[in-house]
């Protein structure tokens, strides 16, 4: 399979990122993220693509050596245990290692944004990777599901997240791990449930694909859109903002 760097499809792989980045942006009406740490999550959501390659390589690795490909324990493992956890969980180590005590995080729809940023650098990193193998038709495809089914998993990702901050603001550390610990598997399970489903290939499946991408899509909008318009500052942030 040749693998081609032509600018068009580059940016054919690169636009519905930016397109869902930028709405993302827009909808945190409070305080706007400064661009520095934007972009800086966009490269952590890059950087997570090697990580998540590394613990799915091991991961599939382990799966050969004690079930067959042609098992449906296999696919199911595959998808929920080792590509939806490895990816996953690379995009919240770093959000979480980037974003936890920074003074900027102020605010519980920040973490819907710090979410969404990393969730899709993955996606523009991964995209533009299988857009140069495979050519346009895979980069309108995956503009369409991919990309924005990878923002969907950093909205649920974020808006835990988000309110894990809210918990530890008010004094409740450890109703703050449980919401982080949702933050990780919530999108896990998401992302397992789609490319579980993905794969399976038949006319049956492909109807399931599609009802749950259309609801994961309406139910990730209107979380944003709640989630603004409720959005307030965090009590006891680190400089002392109520």
């Amino acid at each position: 399979m040749s693998i081609s760097f032509d600018p068009i499809l580059i940016i054919a792989a690169v636009i519905p990122a930016i397109i869902l980045l930028v709405q993302v942006e827009k909808a945190d009406r409070l305080e706007k993220e400064s661009p520095g740490l934007l972009v800086s999550l966009v490269l952590l959501g890059i950087v997570s693509t090697t990580v998540a390659e590394l613990g799915e390589q091991l991961g599939i690795w382990l799966l050969g050596k004690i079930f067959s490909q042609q098992n449906l324990l296999y696919d199911i493992l595959l998808y929920f245990g080792v590509v939806a956890l490895s990816e996953e969980g690379a995009k919240y180590v770093l959000l979480k290692k980037r974003t936890w005590n920074h003074p900027e995080f102020n605010c519980q729809f920040d973490g819907v944004v710090y979410g969404v940023f990393v969730s899709l650098g993955f996606a523009l990193w991964e995209n533009i990777g299988y857009v140069a193998m495979f050519g346009l038709p895979t980069a309108l495809i995956r503009a369409v599901t991919a990309v924005p089914g990878h923002a969907c998993f950093g909205v649920f990702m974020g808006a835990w997240y988000g309110m894990a901050k809210r918990r530890e603001g008010a004094g409740d550390p450890e109703e703050a791990k449980r919401m982080r610990a949702r933050a990780f598997f919530i999108p896990a399970l998401l992302h397992g449930t789609y490319d579980f489903v993905a794969s399976r290939g038949t006319t049956l499946m492909s109807l399931v694909f599609l009802v749950f991408v259309i609801l994961m899509f309406v139910r990730a909008v209107r979380l944003v859109r709640h989630v603004a318009a409720n959005d307030t500052y965090i009590q006891n942030y680190r400089f002392g903002l109520k």
